[in-house]
């Protein structure tokens, strides 16, 4: 594979792997443990893609923005809690 088709692997990679983290997120307290966790929990794991595939440094950019696609992706489709209106 070339390096831009493995950094294109590695960005869809971080956006599938954010959205039901993003799911998770939305459902939790702002600013837990579980918060923070699932917002942090797949950076080592694209870190580690990165450093394996020898993919450049100028590619971080694009798998932090897959990232945060992935996680209001995941937002957004978290279900909402019904509100009360009488």
């Amino acid at each position: 594979m070339t390096s831009v088709t493995t950094a294109m692997a590695i960005g869809l990679t971080a956006l599938l792997v954010n959205v039901p983290l993003g799911r998770l997120r939305a459902r939790s307290r702002t600013y837990s443990t579980a918060w923070f966790l699932c917002v942090h929990l797949s950076v080592p794991f694209i870190i580690g893609l990165r450093i394996a595939s020898h993919v450049s440094l100028w590619a971080i950019p694009a798998f932090i923005a897959c990232a945060v696609c992935g996680q209001v992706l995941g937002g957004r489709s978290a279900p909402r809690e019904p509100t009360g209106s009488s």
